[in-house]
């Protein structure tokens, strides 16, 4: 693993709190144009990684995002999808879950979208919304759900949900896939900033909401959540990232830094010929020399 990538991983070990992990690039102190320069070479080194993972179809790879509102996830997503092969990657947003998501288990919507073995899916957003919003708000107390389930109190109800995300990870990871988990750490004093970018310039007012002031004034609340979340979801095989969001530049050259650790770790190869057909090449390259 990367320095960059160990500094900011959290796999379940000792105690965790997201106040111990910064939201900037200050305790690092790099320059801006070395890290500029050195997520393009990383974005270079993805497609030919990629490249061969695709090939190679043993191993299917799930990046997921989470983050408080304006912590840049489309941005970062869009700029490190760069460096995947466009046939093998997809990248799915996860708004409010439909009337007939609402009819299945929590899970069944990622499900139908996991990737097949030799693709990446990038989740922008994802089942820990179901951790996360829906328990700050309560949602779940207004599901169609049978009463042995809604009877329960809340800790005891997203208690039980920790350990089926957990399991259903470690699931994902027996049957050869990979689950990597990106926190995008942001300070509420950039939040404050990035939302009035959005109010001040015209081509950006489409991003700002007011269910956005209502969300920020619950900032400790989600904090704190957040803190849950990760203390009881992160585990070896599915740690959790948490990129300082603060700098944009900082958070994809970081993001860059996971990806590429992830896709060494694979170790893909390309498919090898048997001999009998590297016999035949010279065959096939000697019938296509010889065409008029």
């Amino acid at each position: 693993m990367s320095k960059a990538a160990e500094t900011y991983c959290y796999d379940g070990s000792g105690k965790f709190s997201l106040k111990n992990y910064p939201t900037n690039s200050k305790k690092d102190g790099p320059a801006k144009e070395e890290i500029v320069a050195k997520f393009d070479k990383n974005l270079e080194e993805m497609a030919k990684l990629h490249d061969k993972f695709y090939a190679d179809g043993r191993e299917g790879v799930i990046f997921l995002f989470q983050a408080m509102d304006a912590a840049g996830k489309d941005s970062t997503i869009k700029r490190v999808i760069n460096g995947f092969n466009p046939a093998g990657v997809y990248v799915y947003s996860f708004k409010q879950p439909t009337a007939t998501e609402l009819k299945h288990d929590y899970l069944w919507r990622f499900n139908q979208v996991l990737p097949a073995r030799g693709e990446v899916a990038i989740f922008n957003r994802s089942y820990y919304e179901d951790v996360g919003t829906v328990r700050l708000h309560e949602f779940w107390k207004g599901y169609k759900m049978p009463e042995r389930n809604l009877k329960k109190d809340a800790n005891a109800f997203f208690s039980e949900r920790y350990q089926q995300i957990n399991a259903y990870e470690e699931y994902l990871y027996d049957n050869g896939y990979r689950v990597v988990k990106f926190f995008l750490n942001l300070s509420k004093d950039k939040q404050k900033e990035r939302f009035l970018e959005r109010i001040d310039m015209p081509e950006k007012n489409w991003k700002f909401s007011a269910s956005d002031l209502s969300e920020r004034a619950r900032w400790d609340d989600y904090q704190k959540l957040y803190d849950d979340i990760i203390t009881n979801t992160s585990t070896k095989h599915a740690p959790w990232y948490i990129i300082p969001a603060d700098q944009k530049w900082y958070t994809r050259y970081l993001v860059s830094e996971v990806i590429l650790d992830t896709l060494k770790s694979c170790k893909s190869k390309y498919p090898e010929m048997s001999d009998e057909e590297k016999a035949n090449l010279a065959g096939y390259k000697k019938t296509l020399e010889e065409e008029h």
